[in-house]
């Protein structure tokens, strides 16, 4: 991944040195587990771990483009040029794929750790807005049209739910992965007994693949994509909620806009939601990525190596992204600018039309039936819609003019149906739901 998009957690575990060391670190537990069971020497294998070092990825970079043309041949033969004789134990009875699949795995459950830990500050950031803004009244919108009143704070507990269920298919791609394999070239173990497997995966946090080929079968890594990939999306859900609620027209949120900056090099007045919109942006590339993994499924018989190459720039790079995306996600968020006077004042913009539903209720409740009262709101609404700057009550006092209703109802009985109380009266239990208490004072 770009530098631009990396974060230094991610630029470490996947650097070509995390990646060498790890190799060489399956490489020694393997000869460890051989010699545990006779078929190597045990000095040997001391002085093997004693003088083994991490090769430097240049040195085997160079080895590769100028003799092997195969990068793991290459470290072999850079990290066998300090074991001397004790070299030949080195990869005995190893296929290049125990070891690169086996350490891939190891990568990729450091990798989760690394994105669990940063959803889970950002469910923090979450619960805290949702908890600060859980009775601020704002318009709910469908079709991007105003339908009812909602809070801001029940808007905020759609999107923890919705990252909650991602965190945990995030945790069970984490597991589908967390496992290696030293089966050799076709999964029988022909040259190593599975007792050498087994040590080696313990070692490394890995359960085995109970049934491998040449390599681990890549659904594993397709599901652990996927679930990168749909928590992308929720990512994007919040970010493009918040790029359009910015908008000039409604102004209810803002993202951070720091001293300085500047969000156009022609107009001095923008305030551009960057950040979510770069969010957004790259979920796009999550989604590419997930679909790389699915195509990589269908190997040809024990394994061939079409994976090989993009998995080199997808694993890290949808990682390194999703990482990237979640930081930047929980900056807007933990700096979100929040009108609660503007989302009042959009509110009570349209006339009284978003309290509707309840209005049609009322005058059921009264006597009307409930086709001729959807009849006398539908024309009321259709008055207040063409007015251009209705009174926060227009949808009422239309409605008393129609000859039906005013045979029912008075318009103190209708006005009783603009109070947003209602539409606060489970705001606790909906966010009790999602892991933010009730504040004490609420429940005395």
């Amino acid at each position: 991944m770009i530098p631009r998009y990396t974060t230094p957690e991610m630029a470490e575990l996947w650097s070509e040195r995390s990646k060498l060391a790890t190799w060489l670190e399956v490489e020694l537990l393997a000869a460890e587990a051989q010699a545990q069971l006779g078929q190597v020497p045990v000095e040997a294998v001391r002085r093997m771990r004693e003088r083994a070092r991490v090769p430097d990825p240049d040195r085997v970079r160079e080895v590769e483009e100028r003799e092997t043309h195969h990068d793991v041949v290459a470290f072999l033969r850079v990290v066998s040029e300090e074991l001397g004789e004790d070299a030949r134990y080195l990869h005995r009875g190893l296929g290049s794929s125990d070891v690169v699949d086996t350490a891939t795995a190891v990568l990729l459950v450091r990798a989760a750790d690394l994105l669990l830990e940063e959803l889970d500050r950002l469910l923090g950031v979450l619960r805290e807005l949702a908890d600060r803004h859980r009775y601020t009244l704002m318009a709910g919108r469908t079709h991007g049209v105003q339908a009812e009143p909602i809070t801001f704070g029940c808007k905020v507990a759609t999107w923890i739910a919705e990252l909650e269920r991602g965190r945990e298919r995030l945790r069970q791609a984490r597991e589908a992965v967390r496992v290696g394999k030293l089966s050799g070239e076709v999964g029988n173990y022909a040259h190593l007994p599975p007792q050498v497997e087994a040590y080696v995966c313990a070692r490394l946090g890995l359960a085995v693949d109970p049934a491998s080929s040449q390599v681990i079968q890549r659904d594993r890594h397709a599901h652990y994509l996927a679930a990168l990939a749909v928590v992308g999306g929720s990512l994007e859900r919040i970010a493009t909620e918040v790029r359009s609620l910015q908008r000039t027209e409604i102004r209810e949120l803002e993202e951070p806009f720091a001293a300085g900056q500047t969000g156009s090099s022609a107009m001095p007045h923008k305030r551009n939601p960057i950040l979510s919109e770069r969010v957004v942006g790259l979920s796009r590339m999550l989604r590419g990525c997930a679909v790389v993994a699915l195509e990589n499924q269908a190997l040809w018989g024990e394994r061939d190596i079409t994976h090989s190459s993009n998995e080199r720039v997808v694993l890290s790079g949808a990682t390194t992204l999703l990482h990237y995306m979640l930081r930047k996600l929980r900056q807007v968020l933990d700096g979100l600018r929040v009108d609660a006077d503007r989302m009042r004042r959009n509110l009570e913009s349209t006339g009284g039309l978003v309290y509707s539903h309840r209005v049609l209720l009322r005058l059921v409740e009264l006597g009307l039936s409930r086709d001729a009262a959807y009849a006398a709101v539908q024309r009321a609404a259709a008055a207040v819609w063409e007015d251009p700057a209705p009174p926060p009550d227009a949808l009422v006092r239309r409605l008393v003019e129609d000859p039906a209703v005013r045979e029912v109802a008075d318009e103190a009985a209708l006005r009783e149906c603009l109070d947003p109380a209602p539409y606060l009266k489970y705001a606790d239990e909906i966010l009790e739901r999602v892991g933010v208490p009730r504040r004490q004072e609420v429940a005395r």
